[in-house]
């Protein structure tokens, strides 16, 4: 059966190009950084101020609400836009990452992962039909199919063994989701660890069952960052060129650029906010930590050139003292900042690319990463 394409492919500039992908709820402009709101809710920081920064879409946790307050309650409420207030589009992943990451009981079959609740030590099953009628309850506009992460470095008869039965738990998430309102869709997920010749199989067996969209997971679990860069050197050419790609959990500003540069178009981590949280600013100099002493008189912005609420009012010297004394302004406005340096990090992107002029925004990159903050 062929699936409906909802992207359209803009300009491109070598392997790096721009979209525009129609949700229920909104359009997404690629590439994308979708801003993580674990449970619902992005720590510290309302709608109104994560739309402002300039998202287009934020991203769910599956896991955590299945578990609070839980996918039916949700459903009862109106689905994930209704309860939280976020009215634009939403991706929700499969929980696969959080079970094999969070609960140290857990047993993998064919039929599903069994699981402890961190919360309340509950098992629970998760199996790749209860993960989409999940995401059904909480009405998201891209679904994930349940796939096996693999920690790497792993042995590649594991590797093998996680990648052939995400590719038979993909055909069984989109079986459930066939009966899915027109518009909404799902994604599957190439897995394959650092093995190319997996990597390759596993995409192809995804073509073949056919996706909305296509994730390339199990990458930023360990990996150095040639190791992620080959492989999505890899699977990237492989895969449909009027489909999204997503490549999922990444990452730091130049993970993403050179991502961009290899033709990936989505992205998702909880880097900026959780940084934030810590006091580990983005600059289009490097990184900065507000913590340190030498931010203590300082009168400047965290970033000129930066246009974000927190740096046309506050100087470093002031988000250095709430950093110092916890008061929880500090982290909303340092998540502020970080936000807004990954979104426009993107329309900037998306800017170079348009006009041909990506290589050259590139090096600039670089260059100003590599001058480092002053």
């Amino acid at each position: 059966m062929s699936v409906p394409n909802h992207f359209e492919l803009g300009a491109t500039d070598g392997h790096a190009r721009t979209g525009r992908l129609t949700t229920p709820h909104g359009v997404v402009r690629t590439p994308a950084f979708m801003p993580v709101g674990t449970a619902g809710a992005m720590k510290g920081m309302h709608w109104r101020e994560v739309r402002d920064a300039g998202a287009d879409i934020v991203l769910g946790n599956t896991y955590h609400l299945m578990l609070r307050p839980g996918a039916e309650r949700i459903a009862a409420l109106g689905g994930l836009q209704t309860f939280t207030g976020w009215r634009g589009p939403m991706l929700t992943d499969s929980g696969g990452f959080q079970v094999m990451s969070l609960s140290e009981l857990r047993k993998v079959t064919e039929k599903a992962v069994t699981f402890r609740s961190h919360i309340d030590g509950a098992k629970i099953e998760l199996s790749p039909e209860r993960s989409i009628e999940v995401q059904r309850l909480l009405g998201s506009d891209i679904a994930m199919q349940l796939d096996e992460c693999v920690r790497l470095p792993a042995a590649p008869a594991e590797i093998e063994r996680a990648m052939q039965l995400s590719l038979r738990w993909a055909e069984r998430s989109k079986r459930a989701f066939e009966t899915a309102p027109a518009g909404y869709m799902l994604f599957g997920i190439v897995q394959g660890g650092d093995i190319p010749s997996l990597r390759h199989a596993s995409a192809r067996g995804l073509i073949d069952t056919g996706f909305h969209g296509y994730a390339i997971g199990g990458l930023a679990v360990g990996e150095p960052q040639a190791v992620m860069l080959a492989m999505i050197e890899e699977v990237a050419p492989i895969l449909p060129p009027d489909r999204p790609r997503y490549l999922m959990g990444v990452g730091t500003p130049d993970d993403m650029l050179e991502a961009v540069a290899r033709g990936v178009d989505m992205f998702d981590c909880v880097m900026p906010t959780r940084n934030a949280r810590n006091g580990w600013l983005f600059t289009r100099f490097g990184d900065l930590k507000i913590k340190n002493a030498a931010h203590k008189n300082d009168p400047r912005p965290l970033d000129t050139a930066c246009g974000c609420y927190t740096c046309r009012n506050f100087s470093r010297a002031y988000l250095h003292h709430l950093h110092r004394v916890g008061e929880i302004l500090g982290a909303r406005l340092n998540t502020i900042h970080n936000l807004h340096y990954y979104l426009e990090l993107m329309s900037e992107m998306r800017d170079a690319i348009e006009s041909q002029e990506f290589d050259t925004f590139r090096q600039k990159f670089a260059q100003d990463r590599q001058r480092g903050v002053e």
